[in-house]
C-alpha cells in the first residue's frame, strides 16, 4: 500500500480509493498550493449557483458555484493530511457533514462535503488554457436567490430555497 493509500482509505469508505483500477479519472482538482489534490470519474450529477448567507460569508463571495457528485466518484491523490472542517450549522471546526472542506495550508475551499454528496467548487479543476468548462459544470439554477446580494440577469431558474422545495421566483 502506498503512502497516500493510507491517506485516502482514512477519508471514508464512501469515497474512491486509489488502489481501486476501475477509477479512471475524468477531471482532476487542487488547492492554490496544489499539496491537496482530487480525481472525479464522472460528469457532475448537476451544478448550482447558492446565495446563501452562510455560502457568502465563508466564500467572501456574492454567491458560491457548486458542481455536485456522488461521493464513489472522488479520490484524494494528495493531501489528506491538510484538510480541515468547518460545519457552519454547529459552528465547530468537526468533519460533521455537511461541512466546508478546505486546505490547511494554503485555506483553499476545496469543497462543502454533504452526508450523501460532494459538492465540488469547479474553480479548483483544470480545464486546461484557456479553460474551456465541459457542458455538465455550467450551473442549472440559482438556489436560496432570495439571500442575494445583487442581481443575476441570465435564463436560470431562480429559487428561493431548494430546487423543487422552494418558491421558484
Amino acid at each position: 500500500m502506498r503512502a497516500s493509500d493510507a491517506h485516502t482509505s482514512t477519508f471514508g469508505s464512501g469515497y474512491g480509493s486509489t488502489d481501486d483500477e476501475s477509477f479512471i479519472a475524468k477531471y482532476g482538482a487542487r488547492c492554490h498550493c496544489g499539496e491537496v489534490r482530487y480525481e472525479v470519474r464522472a460528469d457532475p450529477v448537476d451544478a448550482k449557483i447558492c446565495h446563501c448567507r452562510a455560502c457568502q460569508v465563508l466564500h467572501g463571495a456574492p454567491m458560491q458555484w457548486a458542481a455536485i457528485f456522488h461521493k464513489r466518484d472522488v479520490r484524494f491523490t494528495a493531501g489528506v493530511e491538510h484538510l480541515r472542517f468547518y460545519n457552519s450549522r454547529l459552528n465547530r471546526g468537526e468533519r460533521i457533514a455537511p461541512c466546508k472542506v478546505a486546505c490547511g495550508l494554503c485555506g483553499s475551499l476545496i469543497a462543502d462535503e454533504g452526508r450523501n454528496m460532494w459538492l465540488a467548487f469547479p474553480v479548483l479543476f483544470d480545464f486546461g488554457t484557456p479553460p474551456l468548462v465541459p457542458e455538465a459544470f455550467k450551473p442549472t439554477c440559482h438556489i436560496f436567490y432570495n439571500m442575494r446580494v445583487m442581481e443575476i440577469v441570465d435564463a436560470l431558474p431562480k429559487w428561493s430555497g431548494h430546487r423543487n422545495t422552494s418558491t421558484l421566483l
